[in-house]
């Protein structure tokens, strides 16, 4: 009997094209003109050509405004040699996003029409851009967030087509940040059929992911083996020398993309003249983002501070609204420790018990074995100052893990594990006044 041939992963990909063609007739495309949504937009154009498929998919763009001039200028390219084969959603309607360079203005709004003479890029010319003044999405609100946008999405798509069920792809690969690891291969989300590169958002709408396997390496051979147009940006990229890893075009301002910022300057400077004059604190976060100033170097204790009275002194120079933001995140930080928990490994809980008192732990119980490890779930009873070990690689709660929140100006708390919108951080105001006596 012949060994059976594993398929490569562009062979994999075509087979769940075919699963996803064969099971939807509504299909769109997340396009932010990076290499991986490049490729995967790529994929299926010629998967289209190749197996006579005549009906257009959507392809959608959300415009963030502070972008790579050669970025637009992809964007634009796809589109307008494309138009014959894809319904263009290209978004240039005002929403909030966070503002990680300052703690002045901890959000800002692109395509802001109250800041239209400070805007980055100007607004495209096209009949199909999709702004304040051609908006035919009857979901949208202005100030929303794109977390907020993709699934109502999905949904209004499915209404432009009698209800029928819809597929959006994503360039998502699971080897870009453990988040996504963890998005794509959990056992607890609803897929559709059993696809593990599926994921069910709404009642009629699905998000595939089917380049999750692909490895950054296999984007650049596809490309180049298939002679792909990509993004310019990357070339600049690569010549400024930025590992192939850590080539992101995402908006400057953002948790993980401020580290970025100093790359406008050097690869686009007329851009960059725009990008440091649109936001509060562009140019310090450019300055200080690999430095203590914002906390990506080692954090040091200052002398007379325990780290709880370090934390209350953060939160007190902070500016009001700023302040009940971090407030409001830390007191769900804390109460999930303390009234739900979490697994950890055996090796973390002797890191535990190194840095712990005996009563500080609610609950220790043995839950299971997870490969060769025991796991068990953890409870606090009350706040660890600092947890050596562990409090630069996981979100165990300490009052140090909530220092480095604040110096990085992690106004969302990703670093804590969490995500927001701005709506979530007013309906949790009341939760922060009655909580208030915990920090």
């Amino acid at each position: 009997m012949s060994a059976l041939v594993r398929k490569n992963v562009y062979e994999e990909t075509l087979d769940r094209l075919d699963f996803i063609f064969s099971n939807f007739e509504n299909i769109y495309t997340c396009f932010s003109g990076g290499k991986d949504s490049g490729v995967l937009l790529n994929l299926v154009l010629d998967y289209m050509r190749e197996n006579g498929i005549k009906r257009k998919i959507g392809v959608l763009y959300m415009d963030v405004e502070a972008s790579y001039r050669r970025t637009a200028e992809y964007i634009e390219k796809m589109y307008l040699e494309n138009l014959d084969m894809i319904v263009p959603y290209w978004v240039c309607l005002p929403m909030t996003t966070v503002n990680a360079v300052s703690i002045y203005e901890p959000f800002w709004i692109f395509w802001d029409p109250a800041k239209k003479d400070k805007w980055v890029r100007d607004m495209p010319p096209y009949d199909f851009i999709i702004n304040e003044a051609n908006n035919p999405l009857d979901f949208y609100k202005k100030g929303m967030t794109f977390e907020e946008f993709a699934p109502l999405f999905g949904e209004w798509l499915s209404r432009q087509h009698n209800n029928a069920k819809t597929a959006c792809l994503l360039g998502i690969r699971s080897d870009e940040s453990l988040n996504r690891y963890h998005a794509l291969s959990r056992d607890d989300k609803a897929t559709f059929k059993g696809k593990k590169y599926s994921t069910q958002m709404t009642e009629n709408s699905y998000n595939f992911y089917p380049i999750a396997n692909w490895k950054v390496e296999d984007i650049w051979t596809y490309n180049g083996k298939f002679k792909k147009s990509y993004n310019q940006i990357y070339d600049l990229f690569y010549r400024a020398g930025v590992p192939l890893s850590r080539m992101r075009i995402c908006e400057p301002y953002g948790n993980e993309q401020k580290t970025g910022l100093n790359l406008f300057k050097v690869l686009e400077p007329d851009t960059w003249i725009k990008v440091v004059d649109r936001v509060s604190g562009a140019n310090f976060g450019n300055i200080y983002c690999n430095t203590k100033a914002i906390g990506y170097s080692r954090i040091s204790l200052p002398a007379g501070h325990t780290w709880r009275s370090y934390c209350k002194f953060l939160l007190k120079t902070l500016p009001e609204e700023t302040r009940k933001i971090y407030v409001q995140r830390f007191v769900k930080f804390i109460r999930y420790w303390n009234r739900i928990g979490s697994f950890v490994t055996d090796e973390d809980i002797m890191k535990l018990e190194l840095g712990l008192e005996p009563d500080m732990v609610v609950n220790a119980k043995r839950v299971g074995a997870r490969g060769k490890r025991d796991k068990y779930e953890i409870k606090f009873n009350s706040i660890p100052d600092v947890l050596p070990g562990l409090d630069n690689k996981t979100d165990f709660l300490s009052w140090k893990r909530m220092c480095m929140a604040i110096l990085k100006n992690d106004i969302t708390c990703a670093s804590l594990s969490f995500s927001t919108t701005k709506r979530q951080i007013l309906r949790r105001q009341e939760l922060v006044r009655k909580y208030m006596e915990m920090l």
